[in-house]
C-alpha cells in the first residue's frame, strides 16, 4: 500500500494514500466527538470527516480542551448574550496541580462560567485524560479563550476549532502585544472581534481600561467587556477604580474585571464598583490552598454586589453621630 507524509500537529506522520479524517482519528485513537481538527488552516466540519481525504504534504490540527452549582440567585442574574447566570465569577482552568484539584476549586468556587483553552491532542497518548472527564460541559458553560495569542489570524483559528469541538459560540478574545507583561494588543484585538463577530461569535473581550475603546467594543457588537484591573497573573488588584467607573458607568453591556486580582477584597472592590463580575484564575490556582481561595472569592463577589445594590453611605470629611443628640439629658 502506497503512503504519503502529512503534519499532524507539528509532526511529521506516514499514512495511506486516501485516508480520510474519519481513518486518522480512528487510527490515532481520539473520539470524533471530543476533538476539533483544522486541514490545512480551515476547520473541518464534523459531519464531513469520513468524506474529507488527506493528499501528500497536509498540514492537519487535532485539538481538545485543556484547563488553562451555585447558588441560584434568581433576582439579580447574570445576563450575558442572552444567557442567565446565577454565579458573578467566572473562573480559569489552568495552573492547578492537576484535574481534580481543578474540579475541586470550580466546584467550591460556585462559577458557573469556565474559561477553557485550546490546545492539540497528544498524539502519543490520544487516550489521555481530558478537563471535559472531571468539568461536566453540559453543567458548566466553557468559554473557550484564546491564551497565549498574538495575532488576530492566531486568535480566529484558535476560536473557529473552538467552536467546531464544542459547539460554543459565546468566546473570549484576548491578543496579547508580549510575552513578559501579557499587555492586550488592542488593534489585533480590534481585528479579531470584527471578523469573530461578522462569524456569528458572541466576542466577551479582554482589553485595557480604556473607555473610549471599550465602548468602541459594544459598538462593535461585543457582548461583553473585559478591562484588566492589573496585569494578567500580578495579582496586584484594583490600580484602575476611576476608570473603571467611568467604563461602566457608560456601558449598556456586562463589565467584568479581568485579570490582576489577588485576593478576596480585589473581587468585592470590583463588585463595589459597580462591575457585573469577575473573571480570575492564578488568584486561586496560585494561592497555598485553592480550595479555601475558590470559597473566598465566592463570598468576597456576593457579598461586593450586595454592598453596591444596596448602596454605600458617602464618604465625609468630619464625622458623622451614629446616634440623635436631641433630647440629650445633659443637653
Amino acid at each position: 500500500m502506497n503512503t504519503m507524509q502529512i503534519t499532524i500537529n507539528g509532526e511529521s506522520l506516514a499514512v495511506p494514500e486516501g485516508t480520510t479524517i474519519s481513518q486518522l482519528l480512528e487510527r490515532l485513537q481520539c473520539d470524533p466527538g471530543r476533538v476539533a481538527v483544522e486541514h490545512n488552516l480551515q476547520v473541518a466540519p464534523r459531519h464531513q470527516y469520513g468524506e474529507m481525504t488527506l493528499g501528500e504534504g497536509d498540514r492537519v490540527e487535532v485539538v481538545h480542551f485543556i484547563g488553562g452549582g451555585s447558588d441560584h440567585n434568581e433576582d439579580d442574574p447574570l445576563l450575558i448574550a442572552g444567557q442567565r447566570f446565577s454565579s458573578r465569577l467566572l473562573v480559569g482552568t489552568g495552573k492547578y496541580k492537576d484535574f481534580e484539584e481543578t474540579a475541586r476549586a470550580v466546584a467550591a468556587s460556585g462559577a458557573e462560567i469556565v474559561t477553557v483553552a485550546v490546545r492539540r491532542v497528544n498524539i502519543s497518548d490520544p487516550r489521555a485524560t481530558l478537563l471535559t472527564d472531571y468539568l461536566d460541559p453540559k453543567q458548566y458553560t466553557y468559554l473557550p479563550n484564546t491564551a497565549g495569542c498574538y495575532t488576530a489570524e492566531e486568535a480566529v483559528r484558535t476560536l473557529r476549532l473552538a467552536r467546531e469541538a464544542g459547539g460554543w459560540e459565546m468566546v473570549k478574545l484576548e491578543v496579547l502585544s508580549d510575552a513578559k507583561y501579557l499587555w492586550p494588543n488592542n488593534p489585533e484585538t480590534i481585528k479579531a472581534a470584527e471578523m469573530l463577530i461578522k462569524e456569528g461569535f458572541k466576542v466577551m473581550v479582554y482589553t485595557t481600561d480604556d473607555p473610549c475603546l471599550c465602548k468602541l467594543f459594544e459598538e462593535m457588537g461585543c457582548v461583553a467587556v473585559m478591562p484588566l484591573a492589573a496585569p494578567i497573573g500580578s495579582g496586584l488588584g484594583i490600580r484602575n477604580p476611576y476608570t473603571l467607573r467611568i467604563i461602566i458607568e457608560q456601558a449598556t453591556i456586562p463589565v467584568l474585571v479581568d485579570a490582576g486580582v489577588g485576593t478576596a477584597s480585589d473581587a468585592a472592590i470590583a463588585m463595589e464598583l459597580g462591575c457585573d463580575g469577575v473573571l480570575m484564575n492564578t488568584a486561586i490556582a496560585g494561592a497555598k490552598d485553592p480550595i479555601r481561595m475558590a470559597r473566598a472569592m465566592k463570598k468576597a463577589v456576593e457579598s461586593g454586589r450586595d454592598a453596591f445594590l444596596a448602596g454605600r453611605i458617602p464618604r465625609k470629611l468630619y464625622a458623622s453621630a451614629s446616634s440623635p443628640l436631641d433630647g440629650l439629658f445633659f443637653g
